[in-house]
């Protein structure tokens, strides 16, 4: 009978054993692939990647930019045409984006925004430069210069545009505001996320990432 009773409590101690194992294993057996993009994730750093990306991608990349009078006569003259010619969609919504580079004369200035008209003759308010908290992924998307397939999640992508839009907020806005005076010349560069083409062609709201005032 002793012996009974030992092997029934040998028994379900390992019994218990084994369930405790199965839930809280030891280790995990996890894919090469699977744990490279953990280690990946692990390492990213979106404050290090964007200082790479701004000076090595983004600055260099703005030659790739559409002249803004060109594609303010363009929208004015067949949205759709501008649409497919200069146009940048980001998978299946309903949003594009415009890549755009120019200058122009200050006609116009509120705490949020710097408004431009691109022509001498001009009064009319033409782009609207933000100036005041950016949000969104305008710069990230429009430029077509980053992948999300080029990142681990969307988690990561999400905060690369965070630090891109922290970053414009930091260094640029501030040289904008200050240098925004009725009458000057403002050279910018920057993307515009187009959501209603009724509301966001005229003007174009352009968030820039380099400008260049007196």
């Amino acid at each position: 009978m002793a012996g009974r009773r030992r092997w029934i409590t040998g028994t379900t101690a390992a019994a218990g054993t084994a369930v405790l194992l199965y839930f809280l294993p030891l280790f995990h057996v996890v894919p090469l692939e699977q744990a490279g993009q953990r280690a990946a994730a692990a390492a990213y750093d979106p404050v290090a990647f964007v200082e790479r990306f701004w000076t090595g991608q983004l600055i260099p990349g703005a030659a790739r930019a559409v002249d803004a009078a060109e594609l303010v006569a363009a929208v004015q003259q067949d949205r759709q045409l501008a649409r497919e010619t200069h146009g940048r969609r980001v998978g299946l919504g309903g949003a594009y984006y415009y890549f755009i580079a120019g200058s122009g004369r200050v006609v116009a200035v509120d705490r949020n925004s710097v408004g431009l008209a691109l022509c001498d003759d001009q009064q009319q308010v033409q782009v609207l430069l933000e100036a005041g908290p950016i949000f969104g992924n305008a710069v990230r998307d429009g430029t077509g210069l980053l992948d999300v397939n080029d990142f681990a999640n969307s988690q990561d992508f999400n905060a690369l545009a965070a630090e891109i839009n922290r970053r414009i907020e930091q260094q640029v806005l501030p040289a904008l505001r200050t240098g925004a005076v009725i009458g000057a010349t403002v050279r910018f560069v920057g993307c515009a996320e187009i959501l209603d083409e009724d509301t966001d062609l005229s003007p174009l709201r352009i968030v820039p990432f380099l400008v260049e005032t007196p």
